[in-house]
């Protein structure tokens, strides 16, 4: 399915393959030889979705841009099962395993790779070739390593980029508390979501 999003609608090389599930909104391009597969969602939700050529988009995966980051996904790169990217580059020949997450501002440097249900999080910058194992939560730039076990490690690498996840996704005040952040992060968010793509229109369906 392909859907115009403000004023913007997909465009699809005539050499990739689109599932007739997978959901392509808005300002999405995908390049020559590329596939993506049932139940993928590539959504330009304020900013671009790029996909390069010879890549994989596999089932359920979902690619988000955002209006601070757009989403650049290089050539011969693999994004696995129930990934989810939002927000990052990630350079030619990744392999991102099944259920990992890569967050706003980060980078994976080219042939980088994280395995199963790893998270590459907000602003960390992959060098090249780095390998991030099962389950691992890479932070910082260049981006330190850490099993989910050191949550304050982890807590205090996320610090270090604008205040933490809240207020660097949301642009919320990082002075305020938990409830607080949540309140304004999600009237922001909510409103902005209704009111985007509220005018929404279907323009292909596949099948």
């Amino acid at each position: 399915m392909e859907i115009k999003h403000r004023e913007m609608t997909p465009s699809v090389h005539p050499d990739t393959y689109v599932a007739p599930t997978a959901v392509l909104s808005g300002q999405v391009t995908v390049g020559a030889g590329s596939c993506v597969l049932h139940g993928a969602v590539l959504t330009a939700d304020g900013g671009p979705v790029e996909v390069g050529a010879n890549s994989v988009i596999m089932e359920n995966a979902v690619l988000r841009g955002t209006p601070r980051h757009r989403l650049v996904v290089g050539n011969h790169v693999l994004a696995g099962p129930n990934s989810y990217l939002t927000g990052c580059q990630v350079d030619d020949e990744v392999f991102i395993a099944t259920g990992a997450m890569v967050f706003n501002g980060a980078h994976m440097g080219r042939a980088s790779s994280v395995a199963l249900g790893g998270a590459v999080h907000i602003g960390c910058v992959v060098p090249p070739l780095t390998r991030i194992p099962i389950g691992w939560v890479a932070v910082g730039d260049p981006a330190r390593l850490y099993p989910p076990s050191e949550a304050e490690a982890i807590r205090a690498g996320l610090a270090e980029v604008g205040g933490g996840f809240l207020p660097f996704v949301f642009g919320v005040d990082d002075a305020g508390d938990r409830r607080e952040q949540m309140q304004a992060a999600l009237q922001r968010y909510t409103a902005a979501m209704a009111r985007h793509h509220r005018e929404d229109e279907i323009i292909l369906i596949t099948g």
